[in-house]
């Protein structure tokens, strides 16, 4: 049901299967990346304390995807790109079959951001939604504090026609069990087929 390869100008994704993902290096990029204290600020995951705990994270990508409940991608730099093959994040999307929509989301390690990548993983998965999956909207949402990823946010929110929907009260449960606002933005197939033909 869902690509198994999505390449796009400079960026490849694979799903986040085990034998997708070399266990070592995810390990040490989920648990000891330089910054990965920041990258994990705004996130409803701490920093992995086990191997046990990554390698339960590579199989939670490969059910859920069994299971046609998400697509979730190992993301990639292409040749050319600095950094080119390593592990960049990891990105995806939900699916709501009843609503219609799919659910948004990514993660990128550090020396990774301000590339544009997020925007660019964004308009492939939105692409896969809606011209492949047919469903009705993209959502997309980000901790109210989260100032680079409202940036990214909303540069491609704008950029396919969609709107910024508002603050969702307490709907954010982090593992330490606090509770915390999201800002959530939404593209409608009818948006993005306007923005993109």
């Amino acid at each position: 049901m869902f690509p198994e390869t999505i390449e796009t100008d400079r960026l490849r994704l694979e799903p986040r299967w085990p034998e997708n993902v070399d266990l070592d290096a995810c390990y040490r990029i989920c648990s000891s990346d330089p910054e990965i204290d920041e990258v994990t600020e705004y996130v409803t995951w701490n920093p992995h304390e086990t191997k046990k705990e990554t390698l339960e994270f590579l199989e939670r990508g490969r059910e859920r995807w069994a299971d046609n409940e998400a697509a979730d991608y190992v993301i990639r730099p292409r040749d050319g790109e600095d950094g080119a093959g390593e592990i960049a994040g990891f990105g995806g999307f939900e699916v709501d079959w009843e609503r219609r929509t799919a659910e948004l989301g990514t993660w990128l390690r550090k020396r990774f951001w301000g590339r544009g990548y997020s925007g660019e993983r964004a308009a492939a998965l939105m692409r896969v939604a809606f011209a492949d999956l047919d469903l009705d909207v993209v959502a997309v949402s980000h901790h109210p504090d989260n100032d680079n990823s409202r940036r990214a946010v909303e540069r491609y929110v704008d950029r396919f026609g969609g709107r910024r929907e508002g603050r969702l009260r307490n709907t954010l449960t982090f593992l330490d069990g606090s509770v915390h606002d999201e800002v959530r933005y939404t593209i409608s197939q009818a948006e993005w087929r306007a923005a993109t033909e």
